[in-house]
């Protein structure tokens, strides 16, 4: 029906209540769970399996495009499914099954509906008293998967309990990740010892040293704000196009994520921009590095200019922004994900150095292009190409 891995085999084997993936990023671990559920949906008649997630936003843009793709990978699979409604995220099979994707403000709100199956996805974003009424009221098995940052109530309640069983996975165990993904995990162990202790072993760490501290989570870019500029940072294949939005209101800056895509061409680059709203007037600032697509991004009519980098410019970047309370968007998923793991490196002695890991931090270079050349002293926002 699909085509699996060893961790398909993994979960789905597993016969005991609870079944803990902890994994580093790549390991798909959310991809071979949703196949798990998939399989027991179609093979178990009339099965309520709930997936859930710390909001609808990462839904959307983690375990639910991931079903999506799984079902559009699978013309047998296809032909179990009934119904599917968009709008609330359900599934409905042949056979009186039901998936659905949804999350829960508080344990209150989680007490509603009973369940055979449950999947909780990135659990470290979801409150431990919420999972507690989830799982009481799900009859058969509990599928969990987290990238281990740092101990959370999974290591603390769950796993001390009897019939869990613990899987730790990377992205070793995954035969499709591509290898130049491989590589760049791998290329952790040089950079970060922590950072590829979580991310490269999925193995439980600690991730002191966080960059940026100073932001919260919003619903929406106030009506009132101001547009500072749209940050671009260009990518292909392995590696994410990325564009924030960055605003000023009320003394703060206000950022939401646009677009974060492989394999986007300039052409396509343009499509997007004018789909999400970006106008020809609208300033955006985008990375030196690229010149050819800045170009062919101006003969489009957009107002791109190329970053001012600079001397230390990425120090003095992440400095402007520090002197800022950021409100990031709820919806700008990748954006928050990047904020969590954005670290000064340390040396082989452990001492800080004033340097940033390079690893996942697309949108955050992007932000960073617009923080220097538009929030910054002393500078006029632009800079042109020679």
């Amino acid at each position: 029906m699909f085509e699996v891995g060893p961790l398909y085999e993994a979960n789905l084997d597993a016969i005991d209540d609870v079944i803990v993936n902890q994994g580093g990023t790549s390991s798909g671990k959310t991809y071979s769970i949703l196949q798990v559920l998939f399989t027991k949906a179609i093979q178990e008649p009339n099965q309520v399996i709930t997936i859930v997630g710390q909001d609808i936003p990462n839904l959307k843009k983690g375990a639910l495009r991931d079903a999506e793709t799984i079902i559009a990978g699978s013309r047998e699979l296809q032909g179990f499914i009934t119904d599917y409604n968009r709008t609330d995220r359900v599934f409905k099979f042949w056979n009186g099954s039901v998936m659905e994707f949804t999350s829960y403000q508080n344990a209150q709100d989680a007490k509603s509906g009973k369940r055979d199956y449950l999947f909780v996805n990135e659990a470290n974003g979801i409150a431990y008293s919420i999972y507690q009424e989830l799982e009481m009221r799900t009859r058969k098995q509990v599928y969990i998967d987290y990238n281990p940052n740092a101990e959370f109530w999974v290591h603390t309640e769950v796993l001390a309990g009897k019939s869990v069983k613990l899987l730790i996975s990377d992205h070793r165990h995954n035969p499709f990740c591509p290898d130049k993904i491989r590589e760049k995990i791998e290329a952790l162990r040089f950079k970060d010892h922590e950072l590829f202790k979580v991310y490269g072993r999925g193995l439980t760490g600690k991730i002191e040293g966080l960059i940026f501290r100073n932001w919260n989570l919003v619903d929406e870019i106030p009506k009132e704000a101001t547009l500072v500029a749209h940050g671009l940072d260009f990518g292909f294949t392995n590696d994410p196009t990325a564009c924030p939005s960055v605003y000023k209101f009320n003394g703060e800056l206000w950022v939401t994520e646009r677009f974060y895509e492989t394999g986007m061409t300039n052409p396509v680059i343009a499509d997007r921009m004018r789909q999400v709203g970006i106008r020809t007037t609208d300033e955006v600032v985008a990375d030196s590095a690229e010149p050819k697509s800045i170009t062919e991004l101006t003969n489009y009519g957009f107002n791109v200019w190329a970053a001012n980098k600079g001397a230390d410019s990425v120090k003095n970047s992440i400095d402007i922004l520090k002197r800022w309370t950021m409100n990031i968007t709820k919806d700008s998923t990748n954006l928050r994900r990047e904020l969590n793991m954005y670290k000064w490196r340390q040396d082989k002695d452990g001492k800080t150095l004033n340097e940033p890991v390079d690893f996942n931090n697309h949108l955050i270079d992007a932000l960073r292009y617009v923080g220097l050349n538009k929030l910054g002293n002393n500078n006029n926002g632009r800079y042109v190409l020679s």
